[in-house]
């Protein structure tokens, strides 16, 4: 009985440190970006990735949740709608599963990804990169802050 209690409080205390795999996608690929050298003017999004994915969403501006869950296929818990025209909202799934969640300013994130690709039918409000695309983004940095785009115009 004593072993059984312990066991629970042990699960549990593994659960409350366990960090959802697309949080630890985030910051790898937080750390990858922001370690991009001053010269570097192009870039390719799979070389920046340290995790495997085989597509990806951007958002638009306002999106509400629910037609995020119907584009990517499932509901996940730390979704949030963006409040603001500057925000990013990507999501990068594997196999149809939630592999790494950007959101939020890139000044506050201290980077932001931009990209415009055809819309996927049926996602008029999400951008679609497939890991087969060209992915080479420009690198550009404005005021600390360092955005990719593969946009045929700069920002």
């Amino acid at each position: 009985m004593i072993i059984a209690i312990i066991l629970l409080c042990v699960a549990g205390l593994i659960n409350l440190v366990k960090k959802d795999i697309w949080d630890v996608n985030t910051k790898l690929l937080k750390k990858e970006v922001l370690s991009i050298g001053q010269s570097v003017e192009n870039v390719s999004l799979l070389d920046l990735t340290p995790f495997v994915w085989d597509i990806a969403y951007s958002f638009d501006p306002y999106t509400p949740k629910e037609s995020i869950y119907e584009i990517v296929g499932y509901k996940w818990n730390n979704i949030s709608e963006t409040v603001s025209e500057g925000m990013n909202q990507i999501v990068f799934l594997k196999d149809g599963k939630v592999v790494c969640y950007l959101y939020g300013y890139p000044e506050n994130n201290g980077f932001g990804i931009n990209f415009s690709n055809e819309n996927k039918p049926g996602a008029a409000s999400a951008s679609v990169l497939n890991y087969k695309d060209d992915l080479t983004f420009q690198v550009i940095r404005i005021n600390n802050v360092i955005y990719l785009s593969n946009a045929t115009e700069s920002e």
